[in-house]
C-alpha cells in the first residue's frame, strides 16, 4: 500500500472548496465527508485522531463506514469545520 502523501497548498484549497460546495448542496455524507474534510486540512488519520482526542482506528472505521460514532464524536469533527450535527432534508432529484 502506498504511503499517504501530504497534499500541496493548492490541492488543500481545492479540497476545501469541494467540501464547502457539498455542504451547500446538502450532500455532505459520512463516511466520505470525514475523509474529505480530514484531507482538506492536510492531516493523516493519526494527526486527525490526535487533534480530536480519538484513536487512529476510530477515524479509519468512521471513514470506512464501519463505525457508529457518537453524537459527541460527530460534533467534535463538525466543529473543526464550522458545522453542526443536525437533520438535513432529502433533496428530491427529478430524473
Amino acid at each position: 500500500m502506498a504511503r499517504w502523501k501530504k497534499p500541496t497548498k493548492e490541492q488543500i484549497s481545492v479540497m476545501r472548496h469541494d467540501v464547502a460546495e457539498h455542504a451547500r448542496r446538502g450532500d455532505l455524507r459520512l463516511p466520505d465527508a470525514v475523509m474529505d474534510m480530514r484531507k482538506s486540512i492536510g492531516l493523516t488519520q493519526q494527526e486527525f485522531a490526535d487533534t480530536l482526542g480519538l484513536t487512529r482506528r476510530q477515524v479509519a472505521e468512521i471513514e470506512a463506514g464501519t463505525a457508529n460514532p457518537t453524537l459527541e464524536t460527530l460534533d467534535k469533527i463538525g466543529r473543526l469545520f464550522g458545522f453542526t450535527v443536525g437533520f438535513v432534508p432529502k433533496v428530491r432529484q427529478d430524473p
